[in-house]
């Protein structure tokens, strides 16, 4: 369950989308749920008792099927990968892979649609209003981009680019819409996950020991 800093009336229309994540018609929920694709974006506080601190967990997970993909990763500020603390052994393809708990967290949520794509990178991090007191999750979008192109066929024929290549995103008046440079590469690799038809693995989380396979 999400946790909320403040009430959502209370919350502006980005705030709102940086909590909740990219929020989908009513027929691409459908279409993801047919395609048994499992997607768990949301993040939430939680207490390490022994460590006596507070965490932002989240979970890595998703997938994707030849027409449409759906996945949710997660980065450090600084865009560089984080390790993930649990993996999950889910029975099925395309939903959860692995758990992450870290004080801050970026978390990079793209929705694709044959070869269109959206792709949204919000930033969650705690803060803290008195000493001793649960903090609030304070959330900030970095990123939002809609309706991306990208020319290759990452699911199929040209999956093996995918790891070198991210859709083109546009302003409404046409002109580039720049992924910030520190992300750039896990836009590549998320959407790589949003091309794994059939995903078992973390695409952006990885083990303590090095890159996941």
């Amino acid at each position: 369950m999400v946790m909320m800093s403040d009430k959502t009336n209370r919350l502006s229309r980005e705030q709102v989308l940086a909590l909740r994540g990219l929020r989908l018609p009513t027929t691409a929920l459908k279409q993801l749920q047919k395609a048994g694709i499992y997607c768990e974006p949301s993040v939430s506080i939680e207490h390490q008792h022994l460590a006596r601190r507070y965490v932002i967990r989240g979970v890595e997970s998703g997938g994707a099927v030849p027409h449409v993909g759906f996945y949710a990763g997660f980065v450090g500020a600084d865009g560089l990968p984080l390790a993930w603390l649990q993996r999950i052994d889910s029975i099925g393809r395309n939903g959860l892979h692995a758990v992450v708990v870290a004080p801050q967290l970026v978390r990079l949520q793209m929705f694709r649609r044959g070869q269109i794509y959206e792709l949204l990178i919000p930033a969650h991090r705690l803060e803290t209003s008195e000493e001793g007191r649960r903090p609030t999750l304070r959330n900030t979008v970095l990123f939002r981009g809609i309706h991306g192109m990208a020319a290759l066929e990452l699911w199929g024929k040209d999956r093996h680019f995918s790891s070198q290549v991210a859709p083109v995103f546009l302003t409404r008046s046409g002109e580039p819409l720049l992924i910030p440079d520190i992300f750039r590469e896990s836009v590549c690799r998320i959407t790589a996950a949003a091309g794994c038809v059939g995903c078992r693995h973390c695409h952006l989380l990885q083990s303590s020991i090095g890159p996941i396979p």
